[in-house]
């Protein structure tokens, strides 16, 4: 790949880095600012985020100008991305948002779970044997799912008091 073409792809990740981070400034500036918990209003982490993407995307734009990516090392992993993986990983999120008010906070982010380890197990070994379906496995990664959805799930609503979809009047599932 020539540099010129290299720099204008740097460059223009840069921008696109920089034009993520003043359209979440422009979304801040319409959020109340009032102070609430702590201090701090609800558009405080907004601008936060904005404030440090607008100065990434300034210096990774800067440093694309002023000569690029010097000293690159050759990326690692396959030359082209595996969309089986991105399919199972986006079924993860596209299920976790559908289902969260149905199934609950826990139960639906341990599906996710579920579904994107079986993603990125496919990406590891196209077509091996870790890409190969197990009941076994299957159980494993609900729970393991569950447990980690779990303490999340707990300390939001028993800890912060932030309302999250749950599956019982309880608040503990």
């Amino acid at each position: 790949m020539n540099g010129s073409r290299t720099d204008r792809t740097q460059t223009s990740i840069g921008v696109g880095i920089l034009a993520i981070g003043v359209a979440m400034a422009a979304g801040a500036s319409v959020m109340p600012s009032e102070a609430g918990y702590a201090g701090v209003g609800p558009n405080f982490l907004p601008w936060l985020v904005s404030l440090v993407l607008v100065l990434c995307g300034a210096l990774v734009a800067w440093e694309a100008r002023t000569g690029g990516f010097r000293d690159l090392e050759e990326p690692s992993g396959s030359a082209r991305g595996y969309w089986p993986g991105f399919a199972w990983m986006s079924a993860a999120l596209l299920v976790n948002a559908a289902l969260i008010t149905t199934l609950g906070f826990i139960l639906s982010c341990a599906l996710c779970f579920v579904l994107a380890v079986r993603g990125l197990r496919n990406a590891e070994s196209p077509g091996g044997a870790a890409s190969g379906f197990s009941a076994s496995q299957l159980v494993r990664d609900a729970l393991l799912g569950a447990a980690i959805a779990a303490p999340v799930y707990w300390m939001f609503t028993k800890l912060l008091a932030i309302n999250l979809p749950g599956i019982s009047s309880s608040g503990w599932i």
